[in-house]
């Protein structure tokens, strides 16, 4: 998920990245090639202005179950962030399904030094 940072502890995210490969009804293996290959993308169509576009996360759905992360979204996401070859600041994951007709989500927000709290989502109106 690449994001522009547009306030004070406020992202917009920009980009996304969609994997078809890798799971199943009940489980997900991320892709890292196909993550990396994204990121260098959304890199070099920001002109690399890393201080108002970069990487935000990861996000998923979750369409037959609550728009909440699960104990292995936590692990997953946890290691993403403490991970300090990969150098994050903070990493959010968000959860969207589709529920009678309408999109709804979760985010959470996980930081290097392995906690993480929930962050605010707004969903908004694409005209």
């Amino acid at each position: 998920m690449g994001g522009e940072h547009v306030g004070a502890n406020e992202f917009r995210v920009v980009d996304l990245t969609v994997q078809r490969r890798g799971g199943s009804f009940s489980w997900f293996l991320r892709a890292v090639d196909v993550a990396v290959a994204a990121l260098r993308n959304f890199f070099r169509r920001t002109e690399n202005d890393f201080r108002r576009f970069n990487y935000l996360g990861e996000w998923h759905s979750h369409p037959s179950f609550q728009a909440s992360p699960s104990a292995t979204d936590i692990a997953t996401v946890t290691e993403i962030a403490t991970d300090e070859s990969v150098g994050a600041n903070f990493v959010v994951l968000v959860i969207v399904r589709l529920q009678s007709g309408e999109v709804e989500g979760s985010a959470t927000l996980f930081l290097p030094d392995g906690t993480n709290q929930p962050a605010v989502l707004e969903l908004e109106e694409v005209a």
